[in-house]
């Protein structure tokens, strides 16, 4: 009866998520509930659930104040210097576009949030898309890649989620993970330069008057011409500030020469970047928004990297680390009380959404285990399990992650599938940390699902067809969280018992 109810309680769990009949949080306090009165719990669900909570507590704090943090550090202006830095050192070259594109996302999803990295990418890179006449499903793809990896980061929810459901501390899941965080992003890099090849390629192909011919490429990949010819708001024969090289226009070389010289004689034009300034008009990192702190930049920075280094040391409870952090930055950045107050308020609404749901996840874990359902379920599950498979309890998680994880959300899969893969994977010695790690590693799949809503407004900020974006980026996203597995297995973080 345990298992039939588990299993029930989880299917009408997901379901609901799933067809947005309730919303995350009232699904987790709903229908355990529900599940666990009908499991005999009685009066005593109240003690399972606080039992549970506390083990949360920590969670909920670190995703509090990291969010704090580094929505702080985007207001007072740290990432500014960044995107400006991309912005200028692009030039006219679609592969550099495209592989800076991947740095920018990678860099904004230290915030944990991915409408906050979409917003911010799109409005940074879709101008030079298309003024560049390059495909914006490109800009999507990296984009998504970028920020599907980077995922895995503590406060960005997939990793706070399988700790809290396993009941281990976050760090414990997060840092053996680091070395396949760092090949995904090699990877995402990678395919980054690729897809800029292409593009650059095509360009050439099929505007041959903008961008010139094979003939003529070495223009192109050289950047700005030798010789005269018009440049941007720079000024004559200067780079200035938000001017790049530009496409060549191929013809006559200035004076009437022949066309032989290409890098000499191609002609320049003004079709390129927008003033990098402009680009962020009207976003969150307008160059005029208030909250600007351009004199403390140094100071962030100092501060950010030291935050980041505790994390990585492991010295600190992680979320002491961001509440001293953001206590520090919010002292030196805004040292007024009402400024102090504005920017927690101006943050709120990330806040409740992410602390509320892990909170509330404190009802299905507490029902799980306080009913026995778990360890029913996990039972059933040993005794259908061929024993060979036993060892491989830990890859085989890693594996269902990718396409669970994309039809379900991660509320669903974090809450309702692992405990329970995870208790099956006891019974062969592995512990619920490896777990929790080979859980995460299908979060760049994840990241391109439709039911993850970030994904639905990078596609319409960028005008892109979501079947066009599955098409380019759906297969990439896989490799690269099979990469983070095979890394995990070698590092020793997955282990094969």
């Amino acid at each position: 009866m345990l298992v039939l109810l588990g299993f029930a309680m989880i299917a009408v769990f997901m379901v609901l998520i799933m067809t947005k009949k309730l919303t995350p949080v009232l699904a987790l306090i709903i229908v355990p509930t529900v599940f666990g009165l009908f499991a005999g719990a009685g009066l005593g669900i109240g003690d399972m659930v606080m039992d549970s909570m506390k083990s949360m507590t920590s969670t909920a704090a670190l995703l509090m104040f990291a969010i704090i943090y580094f929505g702080l550090m985007i207001d007072v202006g740290l990432f500014d210097p960044l995107v400006r830095f991309i912005l200028r050192k692009l030039g006219n070259d679609p592969a550099k576009v495209v592989l800076g594109t991947a740095l920018l996302a990678a860099a904004v999803s230290l915030d944990g949030d991915g409408s906050t990295t979409f917003i911010l990418t799109t409005a940074a890179m879709l101008p030079i898309y298309l003024r560049l006449k390059m495909s914006p499903v490109v800009l999507t793809c990296v984009a998504g890649l970028a920020n599907g990896t980077m995922n895995i980061v503590p406060w960005g929810g997939p990793t706070a989620r399988a700790a809290s459901a396993l009941k281990i501390d976050v760090n414990e899941v997060f840092v053996p993970m680091i070395p396949s965080l760092i090949a995904g992003l090699a990877v995402v890099l990678v395919f980054a330069w690729v897809l800029g090849l292409q593009e650059r390629n095509r360009l050439r192909a099929t505007q041959p008057e903008m961008w010139g011919t094979p003939e003529t490429a070495e223009a192109f990949d050289g950047g700005a011409p030798a010789g005269g010819g018009r440049t941007g708001r720079g000024g004559s024969g200067g780079s200035g500030r938000g001017s790049a090289p530009v496409p060549a226009t191929g013809g006559s070389a200035v004076g009437g020469s022949p066309a032989g010289s290409s890098v000499a004689v191609l002609e320049r034009t003004e079709i390129l970047v927008d003033d990098s300034d402009t680009a962020m008009a009207d976003t969150a990192l307008d160059p005029n928004r208030k909250t600007l702190r351009t004199r403390l930049q140094w100071f962030n920075l100092a501060l950010t990297v030291a935050v980041m280094g505790m994390l990585i040391a492991d010295l600190v409870p992680l979320p002491y680390v961001f509440m001293v952090g953001s206590a520090i930055a919010l002292l030196v950045n805004f040292p007024h009380v009402k400024d102090q107050g504005a920017q927690l308020v101006a943050h709120a609404p990330s806040i409740v959404a992410v602390v509320s749901m892990v909170m509330a996840a404190a009802v299905l874990t507490g029902v799980l285990t306080g009913t026995g359902m778990v360890e029913a379920m996990s039972a059933w599950l040993v005794q259908i399990i061929p024993s060979s498979m036993g060892p491989l309890m830990a890859v085989i998680t890693g594996v269902l992650s990718i396409p669970m994880t994309f039809f379900m959300s991660n509320d669903a899969f974090y809450f309702g599938v692992l405990p329970v893969l995870s208790e099956t994977a006891a019974h062969y010695g592995i512990s619920a940390a490896e777990m929790a790690r080979a859980s995460i590693t299908g979060q760049p799949f994840h990241m391109q699902s439709p039911l993850v809503p970030a994904i639905l407004l990078l596609v319409s900020l960028a005008k892109v067809d979501l079947g066009d974006h599955h098409k380019k980026v759906l297969w990439r996203s896989a490799v690269v969280a099979l990469v983070m597995l095979g890394v995990g297995i070698l590092t020793g973080a997955i282990g094969i018992h």
